[in-house]
């Protein structure tokens, strides 16, 4: 049974930095394709990040380039999301999804593409 488990969120100040962790059990991973998203009260739901298990490739949202980045350690089914620089504006929940393809969505990190989800973990960027 598919599992998804995020944690590492909680208070930064502008400019700090977080790392969110996501734990994928239940499926074999090189066979998925893993996102971040986030959401705030009232708005759709924002794709940030994706990244192929098996070959490592990723993609990012405007808004996080350069200061996001997303990586992968196999031997833990596990999936970060390096948050620098951080601004209030990324204050939100943040959700790992699962998509079963091995690639990510190749014309944006959409929700639709992905079957399932965590049930998020709240960062807030505050002084």
């Amino acid at each position: 049974q598919l599992q998804i488990v995020e944690s590492g969120g909680g208070l930064v100040q502008p400019g700090g930095s977080l790392r969110l962790s996501c734990v994928v059990s239940g499926v074999i991973l090189d066979y998925y394709s893993i996102g971040w998203f986030r959401q705030t009260p009232g708005q759709e739901r924002e794709g940030v990040s994706c990244i192929s298990m098996s070959s490592g490739s990723t993609n990012y949202a405007d808004s996080v380039k350069a200061r996001f980045t997303i990586s992968r350690d196999k031997a833990k089914d596990t999936v970060y999301l390096q948050m620098n620089s951080l601004k209030p504006e990324d204050t939100a929940v943040y959700y790992c999804a699962v998509r079963g393809f091995s690639h990510c969505p190749e014309d944006g990190i959409k929700n639709p593409y992905f079957g399932s989800w965590g049930q998020g973990t709240q960062v807030t960027v505050a002084s």
